[in-house]
């Protein structure tokens, strides 16, 4: 009886580390995952410096892309005027919009200049681009907020008009100066209109009125 017992004995403290083992291996700790308040710190002091280096990169691209898109729209009137007037043999005329001359960032218009006056005639009425009226062929909208694009003398401050043989009706060249700041050496672009009509774009820094 007593070999007995102690066999049995045996057999049950086998049997209870097996249970044992069998449930640490079931068991898995939860595991918390999370900053200390240095680590915190350090991340938002890098973040700090990382913004302080991005955002007036990014915002310079935005101005340069502005100032691209701007001045594209503008070439393009002006070579959309002279390809007109060839096309149709007719003056066609860039006019600026707003009250002030040589300030052209309220927009312009693009139209068949049927009298040759340089000023958009039309009677109001409903039906377009009647005989001996003139024809709007497009407009462009007032540029962004603290954008301006001035001209350099009085020869295109008011309208740039082509004639039907494609070139401009005055032979003196002027340039405009497109500026999204005042001051000097800042981010801008120039549009020189030669003796022709044609437009040559210019990104160099320089001085914004």
């Amino acid at each position: 009886m007593v070999l007995h017992d102690v066999i049995r004995k045996i057999a049950q403290n086998w049997q209870l580390q097996l249970h044992h083992m069998i449930a640490a291996m079931r068991y898995k700790p939860e595991i918390i995952l999370g900053f200390t308040l240095i680590e915190l710190l350090v991340t938002i002091s890098i973040a700090a410096i990382l913004l302080g280096v991005a955002i007036p990169s990014f915002i310079t691209t935005i101005d340069s892309n502005r100032l691209a898109t701007i001045t594209n729209e503008f070439v393009t009137a002006l070579n959309m005027a002279r390809s007109e007037a060839i096309k149709r043999g007719m003056q066609v005329t860039v006019v600026r919009k707003g009250a002030t001359s040589g300030e052209w960032q309220s927009g312009w218009d693009v139209f068949l200049d049927s009298d040759g006056n340089n000023a958009f005639n039309d009677d109001a009425d409903s039906t377009l681009c009647e005989a001996g009226e003139d024809c709007l062929l497009r407009t462009y909208e007032s540029l962004p907020s603290g954008y301006t694009l001035s001209t350099g003398n009085s020869t295109y401050e008011d309208y740039a008009s082509y004639s039907p043989s494609g070139m401009s009706t005055v032979v003196v060249g002027d340039t405009f100066t497109l500026c999204s700041s005042s001051g000097s050496n800042k981010p801008r672009r120039t549009i020189t209109i030669n003796a022709t009509g044609r437009p040559r774009i210019n990104a160099t820094p320089g001085t914004c009125p």
